[in-house]
């Protein structure tokens, strides 16, 4: 397996704004070009292993999006970083998106903005877009809280001073909520989580829904786009499946079972996930 840093490509990046241009990964050298976005916000190098998981396949890249700085974060620079990427790396062929979590959700925004520059889309473990799935995701995270659980989120403050060191053990001890049966994954990142990244995104995303920017813009999507999902994931699957296809009335929608947020790192459905997202992206070529 063909593992290279896009090093010559760095300084095209940057000049566009690309703060993180040094932190893509390729992998793979044949097939189609799969663009894999990275969930949390700000959660950099949590699709690295669902990009190399399909480089035997396609030729894969997992670009690190934006971190924090003088000015807050939105969606649109996440949209125009990702434009720029695409516009100067892709000239020559329309890649695939592949976004998983928060990184499905940039995908759809993308997509919307630019709907000629892409392919297809690939939503796997989808956010939400409005107040009744978001409800939902709340009572089943609630419902799966263990009281073990919630006495070691309460000792967080007192035991981790940094912020964002708080979140990374939320994440931790909260796994199990998220995930059904996990595996390890031997793409791992170090890099640290950027809590003002992600609470800035994130608040963003709200604003535009609660505007209406989002779904509603969604109806310019013209590429063909799939929703797959994991019926453990806390995400509601089918509530947001139904709300998306008020506006794109071509999403198709696949669940599988035992299977929580992150499908290509889990035991159970791992083989039936990577077979049918392969198959989707050849097919739309």
């Amino acid at each position: 397996m063909l593992l290279v840093w896009c090093v010559n490509f760095d300084e095209i990046l940057l000049s566009l704004g690309w703060q993180d241009g040094s932190r893509m990964k390729c992998y793979g050298s044949n097939g189609s070009a799969v663009i894999v976005l990275h969930g949390g916000p700000a959660a950099f190098g949590e699709a690295d292993s669902l990009a190399e998981a399909l480089s035997d396949k396609f030729k894969t890249y997992a670009p690190w999006q934006r971190r924090s700085g003088d000015k807050s974060l939105t969606v649109a620079q996440h949209v125009n970083d990702l434009y720029c990427l695409i516009s100067t790396r892709f000239k020559a062929v329309r890649p695939i998106l592949v976004g998983e979590s928060w990184g499905a959700m940039l995908a759809l925004a993308y997509a919307a903005e630019y709907p000629d520059t892409i392919t297809s889309v690939v939503l796997v473990g989808c956010g939400t877009f409005d107040k009744a799935s978001r409800q939902k995701m709340n009572e089943i995270i609630q419902q799966r809280t263990s009281d073990a659980m919630r006495t070691r989120l309460s000792r967080l403050e007192e035991e981790i001073t940094d912020p964002e060191d708080q979140t990374m053990a939320w994440v931790e001890i909260t796994k199990p909520i998220y995930h059904y049966s996990p595996i390890q994954s031997s793409a791992r990142s170090c890099e640290r989580f950027d809590l003002k990244g992600h609470d800035e995104t994130w608040r963003d995303m709200m604003c535009c829904q609660e505007e209406g920017v989002y779904p509603q813009a969604f109806a310019a999507i013209k590429a063909p786009v799939i929703m797959l999902h994991g019926d453990y994931d806390p995400h509601p699957g089918r509530m947001t499946r139904d709300t998306l296809k008020q506006t794109i009335p071509h999403l198709e929608y696949r669940e599988f079972e035992k299977c929580g947020h992150a499908p290509w790192l889990e035991k159970d459905a791992r083989e039936e996930f990577l077979a049918v997202l392969i198959e989707w992206i050849k097919r739309h070529v």
